[in-house]
């Protein structure tokens, strides 16, 4: 899968995962479809996805064998670093640690990974 269409793949998991997790309507933004997403966000999905397939390749398959929190963490983390890396001052919310997000993004972190993963089997 090349690093366009893992960050669809990325982006599509990102906007089911806000549906379902997120308490209420979530903000226009968060469920952006990928057309109208900015570019720099298409990069960072782009990024962070071909951070976890790595991943998955280098564990040799095992990275399945993770927690939902362990795999919604290393996305966290990853998404963390691409936003340091696109704003030289970002919000405080795009950069939270893993225990200050809330828990729709720390579930939906989680599906991402676990979308990549059946992406790549």
């Amino acid at each position: 899968m090349s690093e366009i269409e893992g960050a669809r793949v990325f982006r599509e998991t990102w906007i089911t995962g806000v549906r379902q997790h997120f308490p209420g309507e979530p903000k226009a933004g968060y469920v952006t479809p990928w057309e109208d997403t900015p570019q720099w966000e298409r990069d960072a999905a782009g990024a962070v996805y071909i951070q976890v397939s790595q991943f998955v390749e280098i564990s040799g398959g095992h990275a399945s064998r993770l927690s939902r929190e362990q795999k919604g963490r290393f996305v966290a983390t990853c998404w963390t670093a691409q936003m340091f890396k696109h704003f030289k001052d970002p919000k405080p919310g795009y950069v939270a640690d893993w225990p200050e997000l809330p828990s729709w993004q720390q579930e939906t972190d989680a599906d991402i990974f676990e979308a990549i993963e059946k992406a790549l089997a």
